[in-house]
């Protein structure tokens, strides 16, 4: 079995830098966190700047699904900005304790549809949605289905720690049907309706609105935007 490396607190930065070359103020907030404890995968750190990045400094609505020791909050406060609208959800009563701390915290369900649309309309409206709570198949499924909806267009649906999809505890599997990346396979397919024959849509709730999937380990971002039927010249000058 692979052994994974955990540097020391220390090593956080060069790990980073070393690994993955990536700089940045992403990966000071990160590393030298204090206060309540964040905790992320080292590869994830180029993927939120490269997706996240153009919400810095904005009003973005950005919800996190998933609040723990509340240190992902503070951590996406110092990058986003003082004017994100942050809030984070978690099933969790003892996560009330970090609302308003930096953002609105919510108690409930991720997979309770009537729980999500009400904090969607509190927040009044959600451009990116970070799904790292429960990494069980059957509530990503039900959390996206009731969000990306929701979602602004032109916003960034993220799903994290997805190497769970093929962890049978959490409803995953290498060949199991519910594990998401068969989801995604969907999404690609229905992307490409324009030249297939299986119709309609196999996730009608995305309603041809998915312009982009980009798949990274343990990760993948979905971009919301009206799919344009694809046209094509040729030009010569």
């Amino acid at each position: 079995m692979k052994k994974f490396r955990f540097p020391e607190d220390g090593d956080v930065t060069a790990d980073i830098r070393e690994r993955y070359g990536f700089d940045g103020d992403l990966l000071d907030i990160y590393a030298q966190n204090d206060g309540v404890k964040v905790h992320k995968w080292h590869h994830y750190l180029p993927l939120y700047d490269r997706y996240f990045s153009r919400y810095r400094n904005t009003p973005v609505k950005f919800l996190e699904i998933g609040v723990n020791n509340g240190g992902s909050l503070q951590m996406w406060r110092r990058y986003l900005g003082k004017d994100a609208v942050l809030c984070g959800i978690d099933i969790n009563p003892d996560c009330a304790q970090y609302d308003g701390q930096s953002g609105m915290v919510r108690i409930g369900s991720q997979d309770d549809p009537a729980f999500l649309a009400k904090v969607v309309e509190e927040m009044g409206g959600v451009d990116v949605v970070l799904d790292d709570g429960s990494h069980r198949m059957a509530h990503i499924e039900a959390s996206l289905r009731v969000l990306f909806p929701l979602l602004t267009t032109g916003g960034t649906y993220m799903i994290e720690d997805l190497h769970t999809a093929y962890y049978p505890r959490f409803g995953g599997g290498f060949h199991a049907p519910e594990n998401f990346y068969n989801t995604v396979r969907r999404m690609i397919d229905d992307m490409h309706m324009w030249y297939h024959n299986n119709k309609p849509a196999q996730l009608p709730q995305m309603k041809r609105e998915i312009s982009g999937v980009h798949v990274h380990d343990s990760i993948v971002v979905i971009d919301k935007a009206e799919a344009q039927r694809p046209t094509h010249s040729r030009v010569q000058k």
